[in-house]
């Protein structure tokens, strides 16, 4: 059995064509700038020649055609005929508090996601664009929307509720949600498996750190807590988003220039960060290559990411009571070997011992821990387009 599975963004379309009987991608592509002059296709099928097509997508629905195309062309191709595909899994940001487990797409869940515009404005109207355009390229496949958030869902009251007038929440549902949701499922999921630990008596903490970054604490292989809330916008300090400040600073650089609350989550979500502390770059790399030319600013940046992944990750052992494994996992927690090694000096206390050695690796999966370690230590590549595929053949 054959599944699409689909990540719309504002101005891309990212897919990969899964054989489910092997767990084999038989073609990945990107479709980008998406409405934007310049938009191309890339195609990638497994065992041939990558195949790029450059042509003007005034929308998703071109590019969605575009893809079908590609995945049927005579050379570049790996299907024969668009009824091979059995189901289209979508990575779809917000449910709100109406979804926790991946659904067939209807009307009522189109009117949900549409109804979360606000949680997730940058991303869920791409999501539905997405799977309108999906609907019409591959009518007979079942649409599969897998909500971000859905991993999350099982936290408790506890962490999930903020500290304001309890008629937000029951007004606008305004609570902590968490993203990356995909990624801590298939990575928790996978630290179990290769640690041996039993699913139902472990504690684990995923790390998931790229440009965004998030931490989640996986009880009994249930999500009990995650860094990120209502929006990307808390918890770790990432590549341009600030991660948790005092509210009032909002206020006082307001009264100070003059600043619209608009501007002003935009200079959190876009202007901070990384490239904020450091005024160099959101790249990681970068960054480090500055800290590396004696930029102080860059120094503190890199300082002040690893102190901030160390602290969540005490507070979720403490949450949790303890931690039996701790898993990096994206971009930079799975190619930066430093980060790693700074972030776990942190973690004596509680007997985290990393071989240098074998932590010398990029995005494999790897122990990294000594064999004394107290706390078993991993990377382990995340992979969402997998994991989106497994829960829609589950549901199907």
């Amino acid at each position: 059995m054959k599944i699409l599975v689909i990540n719309c963004g504002s101005s891309s379309l990212k897919y990969q064509l899964i054989d489910m009987d092997n767990e084999a991608v038989l073609a990945k592509g990107l479709c980008e700038r998406i409405g934007i002059e310049g938009s191309k296709l890339t195609h990638e099928p497994m065992g041939k020649e990558k195949y790029v097509v450059e042509k003007p997508m005034k929308n998703h629905q071109v590019a969605a055609d575009l893809v079908i195309n590609a995945l049927l062309d005579a050379e570049h191709g790996v299907i024969k005929d668009i009824k091979e595909i059995a189901a289209v899994g979508h990575r779809v940001l917000h449910g709100g508090k109406y979804y926790s487990d991946p659904v067939v797409v209807n009307e009522n869940v189109k009117k949900v996601i549409k109804d979360c515009f606000d949680l997730g404005p940058l991303h869920n109207p791409a999501n539905l664009t997405g799977i309108i355009a999906c609907e019409a390229a591959i009518p007979h496949a079942p649409q599969v929307a897998i909500f971000d958030t859905a991993f999350h869902q099982t936290m408790p009251e506890k962490a999930y509720l903020y500290a304001i007038p309890y008629e937000y929440y029951e007004k606008y549902s305004i609570r902590k949600y968490g993203f990356h949701g995909t990624s801590h499922s298939y990575v928790s999921k996978r630290t179990l498996k290769v640690s041996g630990l039993d699913p139902k008596n472990s504690k684990v903490i995923v790390a998931h750190l790229g440009n965004g970054g998030s931490i989640s604490a996986v009880l009994n292989g249930k999500c009990i807590d995650t860094s990120m809330g209502l929006t990307p916008l808390e918890g770790l300090i990432m590549g341009t988003r600030s991660g948790d400040i005092d509210p009032a600073v909002l206020q006082y650089i307001s009264h100070k220039e003059g600043k619209t609350i608009d501007e002003l989550l935009n200079m959190l979500n876009k202007q901070s960060g990384m490239l904020g502390i450091s005024g160099v770059s959101s790249d990681f790399r970068d960054v480090k290559k500055a800290e590396a030319e004696g930029s102080h600013r860059a120094k503190v940046a890199n300082e002040a990411f690893v102190y901030r992944v160390a602290k969540y990750i005490g507070a979720y052992t403490a949450a949790m009571n303890g931690v039996d494994a701790i898993t990096f996992t994206a971009g930079v927690g799975e190619n930066d070997a430093i980060i790693r090694s700074q972030v776990c000096e942190y973690l004596g206390y509680l007997g985290v011992k990393i071989d240098e050695e074998k932590n010398k690796v990029r995005a494999i999966e790897q122990l990294i821990s000594t064999e004394d370690s107290r706390v078993k230590v991993y990377i382990i590549p995340t992979n969402e387009e997998l994991m989106i595929a497994r829960e829609t053949l589950a549901l199907i």
